[in-house]
This record gives structure tokens, sequence and C-alpha cells, in this order.
């Protein structure tokens, strides 16, 4: 499966972003898919992922509240929804797909990240 994130820009501290996922190739109902950062000098996190259904979602402490998931099996894409956004969320964020679920944050097929500044 080939993946692709888009959706990344410049948002106000406060402000909404949802980028998308769009997924090409095998099916897309088979994968769980994840959502990763990386902020400057930092190392890549675990933002959340979604089960093959959307039926069950994890999202990490940082972002639970702000921070949503969706899929739409039929348009071959996830979303994360962004709200409450901070400066620290600034980063690269990075879409991937595994067949597995749990998915224990590891991931097989890696798509290209869509950069998120967020202005204080």
């Amino acid at each position: 499966v080939q993946l692709q994130a888009s959706g990344g820009g410049l948002v106000q501290a406060g402000g909404s972003l949802r980028l998308s996922c769009a997924a090409s190739g095998s099916t897309f109902s088979d994968y769980a898919i994840g959502w990763f950062r990386q902020a400057p000098g930092k190392e890549r996190e675990f933002v959340g992922d979604i089960n093959w259904s959307g039926g069950s979602i994890d999202l990490t402490d940082s972002a639970k509240g702000r921070f949503s998931l969706s899929r739409d099996n039929a348009k071959k894409m996830v979303y994360l929804e962004m709200n409450s956004m901070k400066p620290e969320d600034t980063a690269v964020y990075y879409c991937a797909a595994d067949r597995n679920w749990p998915t224990l944050g590891v991931f097989e097929f890696w798509g290209q990240g869509t950069l998120v500044t967020v202005s204080s």
C-alpha cells in the first residue's frame, strides 16, 4: 500500500487543522493506519492509530481530547483532526499502515510527511 499525507500548513495556537492520509494500491480496509510526528531536532513520536474498521482508536495522552481519528474506507482516506493546537504540535506528520492490530506502534508502510507549523 502507498500512502500520502497532506493538509499541513501554518496555523495559530488554538486553531485547528485536518490532515489527510490517502492510500493506493492494496486493499485499504486490510490495514490499520497510524500517525506519527517528528519535531525539529527530536525523535519521531507516535500520535495515534485507527484499526481497519475505524471502530478502535488509540491516541497518546498528549493527543487525547484535542485530536481525533477517522477513516473512510470507500475513499481510502484517514483523517487526523487536530484542535486546540499548541506550538509544541509543530512537526512533520507522517501516516503509516500495517496489517496487524493492535499495531503496538509498529508499521510496515510509510508515507511522505506533511509539515504542520503552529505559531504562538
